[in-house]
């Protein structure tokens, strides 16, 4: 006998298209709107389709929302999952600040969705920040801990060098309003953030 996964039918190419145009547009309005402010008509309306047809992949506005927040979780860990124990303790923590920074670049409206979910109390992401981030968060802070311990880092808190990377990076797609006028019309100015950021926390973490 058939299992269940076995007979439900693939998604067609035209409804795997929907379905992202769907998730796209959804980002867009939610990041600029917030969760509150985000309606299915506003979805709609960016994404081409009609709100019956949404409807169809989706069971509405929150279904939506915290889809794209799993998918955003997802991409938010691997950067600090990829710290090595092995690696040379300078260096991880650097390229951790540079791939912050280049997701800055390329996700500036997942930044936005997840400051906005976090400005809100988390109240869809509470249990992922809860089983996902937190046991991740205190495995990264004991190794960067060691890491001063042994001599390798400059000693400081581990939990607000991390939170200042997170600050520090993400402030350039939270507050990019405030950049624009304020370095307008100045170009590349995520390479100079990036620049200046590795420069500072180099500083800080040298031994």
């Amino acid at each position: 006998m058939a299992s269940i996964a076995q007979t439900q039918k693939k998604p067609s190419r035209i409804q795997q298209r929907n379905r992202l145009r769907i998730l796209d547009a959804a980002l867009d309005v939610f990041s600029r709107n917030g969760y509150r402010g985000a309606t299915l008509d506003q979805i709609a309306e960016q994404s081409g389709l009609s709100k019956p047809n949404i409807l169809y992949y989706f069971d509405g506005k929150e279904d939506i929302h915290v889809t794209l927040l799993n998918q955003l979780m997802e991409s938010w860990l691997e950067p600090l999952e990829q710290l090595d124990p092995n690696g040379e303790p300078l260096d991880e923590i650097l390229g951790y600040v540079s791939r912050k920074v280049e997701m800055t670049r390329e996700f500036p409206r997942e930044g936005r969705l997840f400051a906005n979910e976090i400005l809100q109390g988390a109240p869809r992401m509470g249990p992922h920040l809860e089983s996902g981030l937190k046991p991740l968060f205190d495995e990264k802070c004991a190794l960067i801990q060691r890491w001063m311990d042994d001599g390798k880092l400059s000693p400081s808190d581990p939990r607000h060098l991390i939170f200042s990377i997170w600050s520090t990076t993400q402030h350039y797609a939270d507050f990019d309003a405030q950049v624009r006028v304020l370095m307008a019309p100045e170009k590349g100015v995520l390479d100079g953030a990036g620049v200046f950021l590795i420069t500072m926390f180099r500083k800080l973490l040298t031994p």
